[in-house]
């Protein structure tokens, strides 16, 4: 087998002068040769999607991301299947056992946590398949960002609240401090800023934007185990949600949603149901900035 990093940098040089064919072939929810990185979502089993579902049942070997996934999800959908959880495998590991089992002629199956796209470290896997004459595809998944949207019963964008969303993590070991943009998002004033894998220094970043001179009372909502039976929702401000996170014990698996979108207060109503969108401009047309669904 090549080391996967000469496989991973092998397949980035190709990238930089050829195109992938399969790029202008396939769609996104299609079905393809191959083994698929499958989001599965935040942890509700009934937020997996459908091809997820119908591909993990189809599966003789599912690699999944332990108790990142939730296990209702494993028991009823792929309980026939030889499971093999990725925690604590490295890429040395984990891409034999894939590829060998693809080249057995099992049906093998990717299982990320939510959605490969984001924080998800599935590039690498792919491209080291890849290297290897396993091809690879991505059927997305729902991100813990949009759960914990729904769980709080708001949007991540708010006409004259919000226009943009940011998806980021906190510095810490795997981010040096002068990459943390947290301060430049929350002090744009109209960003939903939606931070990752940040649970356990919710305190510290909020000390630094309230050191950085952001008003500590910007909302801040933070979902734990979005989508999932123990869900729960602690509320404050930049300035509190650090205390009241810490006395509700959680270290891991939460959602950090900052700015005013995490309350639903204070925006305007769109011109998506005044008569304007809807054939009701002075010329008799729309344009595409107000779609219902855009993204």
């Amino acid at each position: 087998m090549t080391d996967p990093q000469a496989a991973i940098d092998a397949e980035a040089a190709r990238r930089a002068t050829e195109r992938d064919a399969r790029v202008a072939d396939h769609t996104a929810g299609e079905v393809q040769e191959g083994i698929p990185f499958i989001g599965a979502g935040p942890g509700d089993p009934g937020l997996l999607t459908v091809t997820g579902k119908e591909l993990v049942q189809g599966a003789d070997l599912v690699v999944h991301a332990g108790s990142l996934v939730n296990s209702e999800l494993l028991d009823e959908y792929c309980d026939d299947a030889e499971q093999v959880s990725s925690i604590g495998k490295d890429l040395e590991e984990l891409v034999p056992l894939m590829r060998d089992a693809y080249g057995d002629g099992r049906e093998v199956v990717r299982l990320h946590s939510g959605d490969p796209a984001v924080y998800g470290a599935a590039v690498e896997q792919m491209d080291a398949l890849e290297h290897e004459g396993v091809p690879t595809y991505v059927v997305p998944g729902v991100t813990s960002a949009f759960a914990a949207s729904a769980t709080l019963r708001t949007q991540l964008t708010l006409n004259g609240v919000a226009n943009h969303v940011a998806f980021t993590r906190p510095q810490g070991e795997t981010l040096d401090p002068e990459d943390d943009h947290i301060g430049e998002f929350v002090g744009m004033g109209d960003v939903t800023t939606c931070i990752y894998l940040g649970t356990h220094a919710v305190a510290e970043t909020m000390d630094r934007l309230v050191e950085a001179g952001h008003d500590p009372d910007t909302p801040v909502a933070v979902v734990y185990h979005a989508s999932w039976p123990d869900e729960d929702v602690i509320e404050g401000t930049i300035g509190t949600i650090g205390d009241r996170l810490e006395e509700a014990g959680y270290r891991a698996s939460a959602m950090v949603v900052v700015g005013d979108a995490a309350r639903k207060a204070g925006y305007e109503r769109s011109y998506l149901y005044d008569g304007w969108a809807s054939g009701g401009g002075a010329d008799g047309s729309g344009d595409d900035t107000t779609q219902e669904a855009d993204d």
